[in-house]
């Protein structure tokens, strides 16, 4: 059956949600696949053809957005008005009724490999790494992953935005699990993010100014055997613990570059495509550049060590069309170029801005803006 409206063309939607329920929702649309937005169109259709749906308890609601293909939300007042019901229990029901009507996939087996690794790289400075490795790992966690954020930036820009203090100098670290210098757990290290829809789904492993010295200790450490392994056997006791591992990593070309893309490459019996490297980018040349750099490194690093390292996709990062000619066409050269395929276009939008100005994560600060949807976005991308 054809709509009666363009699905294009869409109107924002605000409604009071039992977090429960958004929860589900947002988990199941990832399971499937399914924009979150498409999801609730699917249900708003189904429940208006419904004869009768059980109502849902919708205390302690709070606020939910989304966006419904113009004139559907209308038509959905007007028959929450027939029936004598709230228009935000016309919004829960038929959320309600979607959930019901799609049931979440099978589990998969447990991966032997363990968690699926993806760490988000550019030598350039400046492209959105580190927004993109947070709002990405909110998604996923979002959706029901549990999963680890890593900075391993010596600037730790990402700890800061997230409003987490960063290790003492002295203390254990990544760098010095890596070298081989720390005792005990890197567990005992990790921080839960909490807030939003991904809360007790989400930790960080945080920064520690001491790896701006690991790329020298990594070409002089004796107790190093192979470099390009140190990254993976510190992490190997976290794997198990979690389904995905992010990492947000320095604008680099060193031995710390190398140890996180061997670390996110195809292992034996995995999957391809299952873990590998994101890559942040602008629209204009300097970028373009900067990939060339990266690109060489990996097939380096591939041929070097008999290997397969899977690009995952760029984000073309904020993008604004009002730049002209210099974006619009490099914005161009990025989609044609085929594989990796560009995951999405993050808009020059404020929210982001806003949230590191707070320091609360994207997902929280501005839960239903653009940028935290194209976020979910990359990360079902990945997930798929």
């Amino acid at each position: 059956m054809t709509a009666p409206y363009d699905p294009n063309d869409r109107e924002k939607v605000v409604a009071k949600l039992p977090g429960e329920l958004r929860k589900e929702l947002k988990v199941r649309a990832a399971e499937l696949g399914k924009d979150i937005q498409d999801a609730v169109t699917e249900g708003v259709e189904a429940w208006r053809r419904a004869k009768d749906s059980p109502a849902v308890d919708t205390g302690g609601g709070t606020s939910f957005a989304t966006y419904l293909p113009a004139g559907l939300y209308d038509k959905l007042k007007k028959d929450c008005k027939s029936r004598g019901l709230p228009y935000n229990q016309g919004i829960a029901q038929s959320i309600r009724l979607w959930l019901d009507n799609h049931p979440s996939p099978r589990p998969q087996p447990a991966r032997s490999t363990g968690a699926r690794r993806i760490i988000v790289g550019n030598q350039k400075g400046g492209v959105g790494k580190t927004s993109v490795s947070a709002g990405t790992a909110q998604a996923l966690a979002e959706s029901g992953h549990r999963t680890l954020l890593i900075d391993f930036d010596p600037q730790c820009h990402l700890t800061k935005q997230l409003g987490q203090p960063l290790l003492d100098i002295e203390a254990p670290s990544l760098a010095k699990h890596m070298l081989g210098e720390a005792r005990g757990s890197l567990k005992d290290l990790l921080v839960p993010i909490k807030g939003g829809d991904f809360e007790d789904h989400l930790w960080l492993l945080p920064g520690c100014k001491d790896a701006f010295l690991l790329d020298a200790k990594l070409a002089t450490s004796r107790t190093v055997r192979i470099k390009e392994t140190a990254l993976e056997k510190a992490l190997e006791e976290l794997e198990q613990d979690f389904h995905y591992i992010l990492i947000d990593c320095p604008p680099s070309l060193g031995y710390s570059m190398d140890t996180a893309l061997y670390y996110c490459r195809t292992r034996d019996g995995e999957d391809a495509d299952t873990s590998g490297i994101v890559i942040p980018v602008l629209a204009e040349d300097s970028s373009a550049d900067a990939y060339d750099m990266l690109y060489e490194q990996v097939q380096d690093l591939t041929e070097d060590m008999d290997i397969d390292i899977a690009m995952l996709g760029f984000v073309v990062n904020m993008y604004d069309s009002r730049k002209g000619f210099v974006a619009t066409s490099s914005l161009e050269e990025w989609q044609k170029f085929g594989e990796p395929p560009v995951l999405a276009v993050m808009p020059e939008l404020k929210d982001q801005r806003e949230a590191v100005r707070v320091k609360q994560p994207l997902l929280v600060h501005a839960p239903y803006g653009d940028q935290s949807e194209i976020m979910r976005t990359i990360a079902r991308r990945i997930s798929a």
